[in-house]
């Protein structure tokens, strides 16, 4: 059987659950078109601003809209936010304050925030530095959240508790926003003093609820992401309680100033633009990892979600065993995309990882994982994690193209 044979029959066999994400896309287009004509969006919030910002309304409007998407009280969507590990950084440091305890409720964290918390020592400018300690909870025997384990593992001096929506790099499933019900009103019953803080990079629009429905402080993520729809071209956005917001706003900018300020000589266009396309972007690369998962499973490879499960992120593993073939599969993906075709990708000591990592990643928006990218630590049992893809065609394509380069 070829290639282009096996990824057809695989598409024959995802059309259940292709048609389950057509609805979902509908739903959510839904739903941010009513937050659009709700806020009255019109050209004049697309002009940029210089200085202070003061009285910005394209900043301004945006971040209402996110809390109204969110469900939530108030908002952070800056394009001064660098990336998802810069949100959720200044999230813990607006949060915590020196002696407090921060408490992980599914593992260990995401590589890069490791040197935030100082989980391998006090680096510098770290958590650990400042005199906040650390500890986490494994996640349940079936990958979930194993409430009984946290509530035991809360200390009196625990402030925040941190939530992994996304796997990272750890084979478990993702958490849907639901999944999180439970332990937030388990916590809350307890210890209401505790803010919970969830990690949403590459979860949002992947079900029709955000983590903030059910009583989530924070919910933390990257515009270059799931919410920027592909077109955002930097920043990150916070959503959640009032009071979070406004702390975490003092560190955004400065205590008594918090979200007054912050200009944007660009304009902010494509913020809009992309938010309004997020729920299709990400329909899009949720086909794409479906279709991986499905045609990687005829081959004999484990992979997570399986191609018919829920989904809560955009992300699809694949254990490839070895490096040789994960190596060749990234090069594949490198290969077939639309920016930087002609480079090979090398493992490498990649700042704030670990082991070296491979990344494949071909993009308009430099590291823009909504876009089509795939990377992976070198190490066993080497698995890659395939995510984004701006259309599904995109997507088909630069499978059929890495499973050529494997073979």
């Amino acid at each position: 059987m070829t290639i282009a044979e096996r990824i057809a029959r695989a598409e024959i066999a995802c059309a259940p659950v292709f048609e389950g994400i057509d609805r979902l896309e509908l739903a959510n287009t839904k739903r941010v078109l009513g937050v659009f004509q709700r806020h009255r969006v019109a050209a004049r919030h697309f002009a940029g601003s210089e200085g202070y910002g003061y009285g910005d309304i394209g900043r301004d409007t945006l971040e209402a809209m996110v809390a109204d998407l969110f469900q939530s009280e108030a908002a952070i969507f800056r394009p001064q936010i660098a990336s998802g590990t810069h949100a959720l950084s200044l999230g813990l440091f607006g949060l915590l304050m020196p002696g407090e305890h921060l408490l992980s409720a599914c593992g260990d964290p995401y590589d890069t925030l490791a040197d935030v918390i100082g989980i391998n020592g006090p680096v510098p400018g770290s958590l650990a530095e400042m005199g906040v300690s650390y500890g986490m909870v494994p996640p349940g025997a079936d990958g979930g959240i194993d409430v009984p384990a946290v509530l035991g593992a809360v200390r009196p001096d625990t402030r925040v508790l941190l939530v992994q929506r996304s796997r990272g790099y750890a084979w478990r499933n993702s958490l849907l926003p639901r999944d999180m019900a439970a332990l937030f009103e388990a916590v809350k019953k307890v210890r209401p003093d505790i803010y919970l803080f969830v990690d949403n990079c590459y979860g949002a629009f992947t079900t029709q609820d955000e983590p903030t429905f059910y009583g989530a402080d924070a919910a933390v993520g990257s515009l270059i992401k799931n919410l920027g729809g592909g077109l955002a071209p930097t920043g990150g956005y916070i959503a959640g309680t009032r009071e979070a917001v406004e702390r975490i706003a003092s560190r955004l900018t400065a205590p008594g100033i918090g979200l007054e300020v912050g200009s944007y000589a660009p304009g902010y266009r494509l913020f809009y633009q992309g938010l309004f396309m997020a729920p299709h972007t990400v329909a899009q690369a949720l086909k794409s990892a479906v279709l991986a998962a499905r045609v990687f499973a005829d081959m004999g490879y484990e992979t997570t979600p399986a191609w018919d499960a829920p989904r809560a992120d955009i992300i699809q593993a694949i254990r490839f065993g070895a490096a040789e073939p994960l190596i060749a599969f990234c090069r594949g993906i490198q290969a077939a995309s639309p920016v930087d075709s002609f480079a090979s990708p090398e493992p490498w000591d990649m700042p704030g990882y670990t082991d070296q990592v491979i990344m494949a990643a071909g993009t308009f928006v430099p590291g823009a994982s909504i876009e089509l990218s795939c990377d992976a630590p070198i190490r066993a049992p080497y698995t890659a994690y395939l995510q984004g893809a701006l259309t599904y065609a995109h997507g088909r394509a630069a499978l059929e193209a890495a499973l050529g380069a494997m073979i």
